[in-house]
């Protein structure tokens, strides 16, 4: 028999694998104990698929899904306050708006570093994707595109360069505006 998963979930998975990196940073950031980490960020999943209908989608989903795991973390720690080494509220709040801040801005960087290699020359962007998608080392590059290992090397240092400018570039413009 064929189970379907509806729509409302479909979304809320979606969105949880694409904040799960930021919230797991703020839950390792606040619990110590990487068995309890983990049993934490599970809990977290759980809350943020079963409250995904309170979610706002006016409101970025990170910081949301930050706000249901600090509520799971206080849970955690409210468990633990004789624990010495347990932060207080005040901190733990600190962390979450701090990581949700992060994560924005990360994201933000990653659609101009996007933008960036689809803008550069076909040759940068087959040394890219040679180096980084396929894992490719400089040395078995340049039997691909008949370059030196060193060429390859230096090439590519090139292009890091000019992709770090276009994304500083894009970020700038994108803050003055």
């Amino acid at each position: 028999m064929e189970k379907r998963v509806d729509e409302t979930t479909r979304q809320a998975t979606r969105q949880w694998t694409l904040a799960q990196p930021a919230v797991s940073a703020f839950v390792t950031s606040v619990v110590r104990d990487f068995r309890d980490r983990d049993d934490v960020l599970q809990d977290v999943a759980v809350a943020v698929i079963e409250s995904f209908d309170s979610y706002d989608p006016n409101f970025p989903f990170v910081a949301w899904a930050i706000g249901v795991a600090r509520n799971q973390v206080g849970l955690y720690l409210r468990g633990r306050r004789r624990d010495r080494l347990v932060f207080d509220d005040d901190t733990v709040a600190s962390l979450a708006i701090a990581i949700a801040d992060v994560a924005h801005e990360e994201s933000a960087r990653m659609e101009h570093l996007d933008d960036c290699i689809h803008s550069m020359e076909s040759r940068a962007r087959l040394l890219l994707e040679l180096r980084y998608k396929h894992d490719m080392k400089p040395a078995a590059i340049a039997g691909r595109v008949d370059m030196t290992a060193n060429a390859v090397a230096k090439a590519l240092q090139r292009v890091r360069d000019r992709l770090r400018e276009c994304v500083d570039q894009k970020h700038s413009q994108a803050g003055a505006s």
